[in-house]
């Protein structure tokens, strides 16, 4: 089981405004791999992406990314010893 720091909500969105990945990508300048690992929980986008996305779409960083249900401890863990 993969670590899931939140859900997200772009695949959603994306498709709710009739937007494919290759437009996305080229208005946020980042490459149509990296918004389908995005949407596919594959990746944690970095803190400026989040902002970004949810200016993408006239939104609020919850709106576009709520807070997972489950946040595994032992990650939480590892990430205070760094």
């Amino acid at each position: 089981m993969k670590d899931l720091i939140y859900s997200n909500r772009v695949y959603e969105l994306r498709k709710s405004y009739g937007i494919s990945q290759d437009q996305m990508a080229a208005d946020l300048d980042i490459s149509r791999r990296t918004i389908s690992k995005i949407e596919n929980g594959e990746q944690n986008p970095s803190l400026d992406m989040v902002y970004r996305i949810a200016a993408y779409f006239n939104l609020l960083i919850p709106d576009v990314f709520p807070l997972a249900k489950e946040i595994h401890l032992a990650s939480c863990e590892e990430c205070i010893k760094k």
